[in-house]
């Protein structure tokens, strides 16, 4: 073998995640937990520590635990990968290409993004570079959910999460085009979120913001929150669900515009916890906010941190953050545990 070929061998092979068994009694940390309010100590515990599970990645993305296997999924978006996480395993890869099936080079985000479960235990995927929301079937192979708004592509579908009765909520921003934008393939003139019923219809639910992210319903399901991650008005928003499932007039739950540039990162992805509060990714790490709005804490990663997501027991907050996948042990449970 040729020296060149061996050398660039050894780098690919360094690029990849660490595949071998860890010692999950002495994670590195990072970062710090911050109290802003005393209500905090009821939901993460004193002395408790945000733990690196892995690290290397792109731009980690979209973590979800997946309760029949007992492990860990989340997207690494530029290598177009879903990977793969399991407690005294580390990280291997699960799923390549994740989210662009085409042959030709599409921009610096083509992976996938939100991931999540449905009723049947499938991943459900929203995919950058393909620009649909598919779900994996279990025999093999994956079908499109959603690709399309009235004859028109979807920008690139970011997040998602279920409603209890089955219908899937998602927002559409133009984050996985390589121009974003200003791409000359995007053919909707907004950022809309959409609410696909079980019956397969799609409806355009708003598109009153400029680049909507993560979201999320409250425990009773009767509020919608959606981050916007526009640096000019970065913010959470908070829409009354009405009985038709459709949104009321929205209000802004927490403005974050004043962090940005003081604070790696925007609001991106969030969970909701079985008391209503919020842990919400934004400038400096995850936010966590009460049910009215006040801000109880951080976990500041120091880094542009994008989504989360509870796990094991549900007592387990898991974290993308740029590079890492941390992990924080929790007092409360999130939703769906």
């Amino acid at each position: 073998m040729k020296k060149p070929v061996v050398l660039a061998l050894i780098a690919s092979l360094l690029a990849l995640p660490t595949l071998v068994a860890q010692n999950t009694l002495n994670f590195p940390v990072l970062g710090e937990v911050v109290e802003l309010d005393p209500r905090f100590r009821d939901l993460v515990g004193e002395g408790a520590k945000i733990e690196v599970l892995g690290s290397g990645f792109a731009w980690a993305e979209g973590p979800v635990w997946v309760k029949e296997g007992r492990y860990l999924l989340f997207s690494d978006i530029p290598p177009n990968n879903v990977m793969k996480w399991e407690e005294g395993k580390g990280v291997s890869l699960f799923l390549h290409p994740s989210g662009y099936t085409g042959a030709t080079d599409y921009g610096g985000e083509p992976g996938s993004n939100g991931l999540l479960m449905d009723a049947q235990g499938r991943l459900v995927s929203c995919e950058h570079g393909d620009r649909r929301v598919s779900v994996m079937l279990k025999d093999g192979g994956k079908r499109t959910l959603v690709d399309h708004y009235e004859g028109q592509r979807l920008n690139s579908p970011n997040d998602a999460v279920f409603k209890s009765n089955g219908d899937l909520y998602f927002t559409d921003p133009p984050y996985g085009l390589p121009r974003r934008w200003e791409d000359h393939r995007r053919e909707l003139d907004f950022c809309g979120v959409y609410r696909l019923s079980k019956d397969g219809k799609l409806t355009l639910l708003t598109k009153e913001m400029t680049r909507p992210n993560g979201i999320a319903f409250s425990p009773d399901e009767k509020t919608l929150y959606v981050a916007q991650s526009d640096p000019k008005a970065a913010m959470w928003k908070a829409f009354p669900v009405k009985e038709d499932g459709t949104l009321g007039e929205s209000r802004v739950f927490h403005d974050a515009t004043s962090m940005v540039g003081k604070f790696p990162g925007l609001p991106d992805g969030l969970k909701v916890d079985q008391k209503g509060n919020l842990w919400a990714t934004g400038p400096g790490g995850v936010h966590v906010f009460a049910p009215d709005g006040t801000p109880l804490g951080r976990l500041d990663t120091g880094e542009a941190t994008a989504n989360c997501g509870f796990g094991n027991d549900g007592r387990t907050l898991y974290l993308t953050a740029d590079m890492y996948l941390c992990r924080i042990q929790t007092k409360v449970k999130g939703m769906g545990f």
